[in-house]
């Protein structure tokens, strides 16, 4: 039996690259989309990034919202095709971290308000934002059902509420941190075939 476990792990370190890949597939078009909407309303961005009224109160924010509109854009583009993929995790670390301390930290876990969920009920955290959620979804399905066009709006899916808790940048830095341990995975990215190539 633990000669057959063995074989298995064995045959299977082929297919280790596999997960990175999907992991890199997963988080690419996350980091160019985020990139590519901070480029597109660039002087907005370091607007919000300068503005301690209704900003992030950063310093020197030209240069902060070009690092994270660079890290993002080039840093997805990278992950997509396994290049530097250890080194390009970094700053998207860093912009993930960031964010979660100075944009959604306040909101606690939870990105979709979800007033039953132990993240939020005080089991574990208590966010009042989030406690009120239902009565907000309730009374926004009661004015569309009254005066807009409901089932054409819901034919999508439900309604939620938003929380815009840590939630997201917390998954995507924990993904990034695995690919700053582990790379871009052996056979599919161009990392493996460079450092094969330089190690002949």
């Amino acid at each position: 039996m633990v000669n057959l476990y063995t074989q298995i792990i064995k045959k299977l370190r082929h297919a280790d690259g596999l997960p990175l890949l999907l992991l890199r597939l997963y988080l690419a078009p996350v980091m160019v989309q985020a990139g590519w909407n901070k480029a597109s309303n660039f002087e907005d961005i370091v607007s919000w990034f300068g503005n301690e009224d209704y900003g992030l109160g950063l310093p020197l924010p030209f240069v902060m919202a070009l690092l994270a509109t660079a890290a993002e854009l080039i840093g997805g583009v990278f992950l997509l095709l396994g290049v530097l993929t250890r080194l390009v995790s970094i700053p998207l670390m860093v912009t993930m971290v960031v964010a979660m301390v100075s944009v959604h930290a306040e909101n606690g876990w939870l990105a979709i308000a979800d007033a039953s969920s132990w993240l939020a009920d005080g089991t574990l955290l208590l966010n009042e934002s989030v406690m009120d959620a239902p009565e907000k979804l309730q009374a926004a399905k009661s004015l569309l059902q009254e005066h807009g066009h409901y089932d054409w709006l819901t034919s999508s899916g439900n309604f939620v509420v938003l929380n815009n808790g840590i939630e997201f940048a917390a998954t995507y830095f924990v993904m990034l941190l695995v690919l700053f341990f582990y790379g871009g995975g052996r056979y599919v990215s161009v990392d493996y075939f460079v450092s094969k190539r330089a190690n002949q």
